[in-house]
């Protein structure tokens, strides 16, 4: 606080603010209580992990990160903690979280978090690249990063010759080989300037990544869609009249795509988390967010029939995504076939599920005479007798009182909005 770099990075946008707090606020707190300072810091209205992300938006906190150590280098300080659960997306732009992970730069100490941050960014951003777009679920089992042995086994061996890869990631494995069972003194210092200068590989490397074509189920969803233009714009309509009926706050979009329908609600000054499976599809949500500096929306990585569960130290250091919610608002649009009819999921199954994480549901139905449900039929016997929209509501009935229904124009499907029980 004292250096200045505080200030700096909540000026810009870098890292969350906090305001100190009495301890006398508190209650539960002993008279001879050893606490230095209780701050509070600003709230986000949601928390989403690595693992969530697409490689755009691990790249972008990969880069906040390293642009936040040479900040801090600039102000006599030093981060010594680089994990990406640190960093958040604030109004589409990530930034830190953690206050504490800052101490004061040592002249001649080596950069104590370079590890952490080849774990947590630089392995998974160089293995989504160059193996494979979804590498990034491997944080779900390594919640300290990707192991730089395991990332150099995984890319491919002409990863080699780039310099920044064999640094970074192979050399960097072979040295925690070699050590790992030996006390090592440290002798050689290092400078400010060649810890300038690693920083500087580092963000270079990553900024210049890219990705290559990735052809990818669902992708070019909207550019293979059987619906007309105009069953788009009244499907848009009756969405958009439905979130003002039910007035919410905070909105999740299951199976969000590219976030067509996730700015209707965005637009209207709604947090709007924009779920998809498809990484390529959650990619391109993210960077047309970025390119019109769109402040409500965050397009993330979900899988609905598996959805991120609370893993970490007795599973509680990372939420399961039934434990962020409920929110006030779900839409599940040209969803439901696939959870029923693809992942055998009964209806009275998926309606429990909105259920536990919705007060609101806007949902569409999509028949068996739809052509995309036909599509899910071709490759499989159809054993759903009960897929049909009597049904459906007989199920969803159980747990929501269904408002209003409106079939769109043009089209074999119907928009339900519902209220939970």
């Amino acid at each position: 606080m004292n250096s200045g770099l505080y200030e700096n990075l909540v000026r810009n946008g870098l890292l969350v603010e906090h305001k100190e707090i009495e301890a006398r606020e508190f209650s539960g707190l002993s008279s001879d209580d050893q606490r230095h300072k209780i701050i509070q810091p600003e709230y986000l209205s949601f928390i989403s992990y690595p693992y969530e992300w697409c490689f755009s938006e691990l790249k972008d906190a990969a880069l906040t990160t390293l642009q936040i150590q040479k900040t801090a280098l600039e102000y006599g300080m030093s981060l010594k903690d680089a994990s990406a659960y640190n960093i958040q997306f604030k109004n589409g732009k990530p930034l830190l979280i953690d206050t504490l992970s800052f101490e004061k730069y040592e002249g001649g100490k080596p950069w104590v978090a370079y590890k952490q941050f080849c774990q947590h960014f630089f392995s998974p951003l160089a293995l989504m690249k160059y193996r494979d777009l979804r590498m990034n679920q491997l944080l779900k089992s390594f919640i300290d990063g990707i192991p730089l042995d395991l990332a150099s086994k995984l890319l491919p061996k002409r990863t080699h010759f780039k310099f920044s890869l064999l640094t970074h990631i192979h050399l960097h494995s072979k040295s925690q080989e070699k050590y790992s069972d030996k006390a090592v003194e440290i002798k050689s210092k290092i400078s400010k300037f060649q810890m300038l200068a690693l920083i500087d590989n580092l963000e270079s490397f990553i900024r210049n990544l890219g990705l290559d074509k990735t052809k990818t189920e669902w992708g070019d969803y909207y550019n293979d869609t059987n619906y007309s233009e105009e069953a788009l714009l009244d499907k848009e309509k009756i969405i958009s009249n439905f979130i003002d009926k039910t007035v919410p706050k905070k909105v999740w979009d299951m199976g969000a795509n590219t976030g067509i329908f996730s700015r209707i609600a965005a637009k209207k000054g709604i947090h709007t988390i924009s779920f998809d499976i498809d990484p390529m599809a959650v990619e391109k949500n993210y960077l047309a967010m970025k390119r019109a500096d769109e402040k409500n929306i965050l397009p993330l990585i979900l899988d609905a029939t598996n959805p991120s569960p609370a893993i970490g130290w007795e599973n509680e250091e990372r939420d399961s995504l039934m434990e962020r919610g409920p929110v006030d608002l779900v839409m599940a649009l040209a969803l439901i076939h696939h959870l029923a009819i693809s992942n055998n999921t009964p209806l009275i199954k998926i309606a429990n599920f909105f259920a536990k994480i919705s007060h609101n549901l806007i949902i569409e139905f999509v028949p068996k005479a739809d052509s995309n449900t036909q599509r899910l039929l071709k490759t499989r016997e159809d054993i759903f007798p009960n897929y049909d929209e009597k049904h459906f509501e007989e199920d969803f009935s159980n747990f929501f009182d269904i408002i209003e229904k409106q079939q769109i124009e043009g089209s074999t499907r119907t928009l339900y909005l519902m209220k939970k029980k």
